[in-house]
């Protein structure tokens, strides 16, 4: 008899649809509080929630069945920080005062305030990364050692994150930043 150095095979049978259903029966309302409880927001936790049971599906052939309790909260904890963290920088973007807003003159105002609404929905589709990255060097003005210091990268890695950044937004807005 042999005997195996390695460890035995986890449970790793996809997820039926029945059992995903009775996960869902079983968990949605505790997921549901648990967000809660971290993001104090009744629409966000209810929003999180779904997407950590989409985030299950999607998975379902990669989970070990005996942890799916532990699984889901993993998600969960992840996926509202993520959340949290991307409400924290949208919310310091918009509380960056503007240089030089010429309240005299209407159609700039209007021009700023189109632009803004264009920027705003370009840093939206940028990689989770990118964006955090180019929102650390332009908003907090951290240098991209301290970002890399920060993020637990490379000064290389945040260079070429910032790079992808900065070619996306001349892109789709057309303008030198």
């Amino acid at each position: 008899m042999i005997l195996s150095i390695f460890k035995p095979e986890k449970n790793l049978e996809v997820l039926t649809d029945a059992e995903y259903r009775q996960a869902f029966k079983d968990f949605y309302k505790p997921i549901r509080s648990f967000i809660y409880y971290k993001c104090g927001d009744v629409d966000m936790a209810e929003d999180i929630t779904q997407d950590v049971f989409v985030k299950l599906w999607e998975t379902r052939e990669k989970i070990d069945k005996r942890t799916i309790k532990a699984y889901l909260y993993t998600i969960a904890q992840n996926v509202t920080i993520n959340q949290l963290k991307r409400q924290q920088l949208m919310f310091k973007f918009r509380q960056k005062p503007t240089l030089d807003r010429d309240t005299d003159n209407p159609e700039k105002l209007a021009e700023m305030d189109e632009y803004q609404k264009k920027l705003e929905s370009v840093l939206a589709i940028l990689p989770e990364g990118g964006r955090q990255v180019f929102l650390m060097n332009r908003l907090e003005d951290l240098t991209y050692a301290e970002i890399a210091e920060r993020l637990g990268l490379s000064v290389k890695a945040v260079e070429k994150r910032m790079s992808k950044v900065l070619r996306i937004l001349r892109e789709k807005l057309g303008t030198e930043l």
